[in-house]
């Protein structure tokens, strides 16, 4: 039984909050980060979290969100071997509602061979993505809640300093909550506190 304290974060200053466990470090007491992203990442596991908050893409349908934003990730990263998993149908949020207008969420999961930093192809390690796109159509936010969980960790890869090479250790195994289900709290504890944000 995973043995994570979880409790609900402040992000982007207060003005959203978001639920997931403690072993997630926040990464801007360690280097910078975009100021629309929240970047939390347990060093241990090589797994990390990521809220971000993104202009509106009206060119983006609804039912395509999250795994447009997906490949768009991938092509970010240059990844390669990207291949969609699952991915949800659209659902309403009615717990983030602005001016009667619940936000629309869609999910995605994606497995890619990626490199960390600046290290090359040769140094990929195979990770799988869960990705949730927010889309706050009143407030023109496509808000994204992507996890990423190491599935295989190439020796290259200066990952395997910390975590070790070869294939990743279930999450349940060392006592931690899975990656999956760290996911699914961060996308329904989503909350935004004050909108004046957007």
């Amino acid at each position: 039984m995973p043995q994570d304290i979880t409790y609900q974060h402040p992000l982007f200053g207060g003005k959203i909050s978001c639920t997931f466990p403690n072993r997630f470090q926040d990464v801007s007491d360690i280097r910078e980060v975009p100021d629309h992203q929240e970047v939390f990442a347990d060093p241990n596991r090589d797994e990390s979290l990521i809220i971000e908050l993104l202009e509106f893409r009206h060119d983006v349908a609804d039912n395509e969100s999250a795994v447009w934003f997906l490949h768009d990730l991938a092509s970010e990263q240059d990844a390669e071997g990207t291949l969609v998993v699952e991915q949800s149908g659209v659902l309403e949020a009615p717990g983030l509602t602005y001016y009667n207008t619940p936000a629309v969420v869609t999910t995605a999961v994606g497995q890619m061979a990626i490199s960390k930093g600046r290290q090359g192809r040769e140094a990929q390690n195979i990770v799988k993505v869960y990705l949730a796109n927010l889309r706050l159509k009143e407030v023109d936010t496509d808000v994204l809640i992507t996890a990423y969980e190491p599935i295989v960790i190439n020796p290259l890869s200066e990952s395997a300093d910390t975590v070790g090479a070869g294939v990743a250790v279930p999450a349940a195994q060392v006592g931690c909550t899975p990656m999956d289900e760290v996911f699914k709290l961060a996308v329904t504890s989503f909350r935004v506190l004050d909108w004046s944000l957007f």
